[in-house]
């Protein structure tokens, strides 16, 4: 999908992206570098952050890495602080970061669902909360704002042993639509992106061995998502007018139809 976009579209455009330091995320803030964004990376493992960094500036770009674990929201408040003394007011929020752990619910696997919701949800919630006012004032600027998510199908689908992510995952795209409601009169961009199924590091953490095969086997079987399809996703929601807002998207593999 890379050929969609060209030249620097959103050149001027300053962007935060969340688990950028693996999977979609760190797609995501190599593409809207390379379309002229300067770009945040925002995730725990400051050595992959780095590396992202490095290759986007070797290619031309700007972009700072930012070590935050999104679920310390004192955290996520200094790399916002960070981030607008480094560039000033953010007007693009990739909220990506997140973790899938599927298991049987009798499997009782607790400290599984408290890392989903800690990550999925309160992750989340502290992005919004500390950029949000941002993106408020972009917008109030005149300027393009976008606040995106990243969701999934699971949010739509009922997936065996997936109910705690698949619930973190309705939360955030019911967010989105709600959220559209406050901030859409205010001129900020409000979307979700749900992909199926994307071969990212997400399969290594499936710890159950029966949804370990399944998603093996369908990977073996028809050609998934890579990151850079999804990134490809979210360069275009933030690259159409500033009157346009694609509230909704959902990117599938084409032989994927659950």
């Amino acid at each position: 999908m890379s050929a969609v976009l060209t030249g620097s579209p959103l050149s001027g455009r300053v962007a935060v992206v969340t688990g950028a330091s693996s999977g979609i995320g760190e797609a995501t803030a190599e593409r809207l570098a390379a379309l002229g964004a300067s770009v945040a990376l925002l995730a725990r493992r400051a050595d992959r952050l780095d590396a992202a960094v490095a290759r986007i500036t070797d290619r031309g770009g700007t972009a700072v890495a930012v070590p935050t674990d999104v679920t310390d929201r004192n955290a996520v408040d200094r790399a916002a602080a960070v981030v607008r003394e480094r560039y000033g007011t953010v007007n693009l929020v990739h909220a990506n970061a997140g973790v899938q752990l599927v298991s049987a619910v009798h499997d009782l696997a607790v400290a599984d669902w408290d890392a989903q919701i800690d990550l999925n949800i309160r992750g989340v919630m502290y992005t919004v909360q500390a950029f949000v006012r941002d993106l408020e004032t972009a917008a109030t600027a005149g300027g393009p704002a976008d606040l995106i998510f990243t969701s999934s199908i699971a949010g739509s689908r009922v997936l065996e042993r997936y109910q705690v992510y698949a619930g973190t995952k309705a939360y955030v795209s019911h967010l989105a639509r709600q959220l559209r409601t406050e901030l859409g009169p205010a001129r900020v961009r409000v979307s979700a992106v749900e992909p199926g199924m994307v071969d990212t590091e997400f399969t290594d953490h499936v710890a159950d061995a029966d949804v370990a095969r399944l998603r093996a086997d369908l990977v073996k079987r028809i050609e998934v998502l890579q990151a850079e399809d999804v990134a490809e996703a979210v360069a275009f929601v933030a690259s159409v007018p500033r009157h346009v807002n694609v509230a909704a998207v959902t990117i599938l593999p084409t032989e994927q139809v659950i």
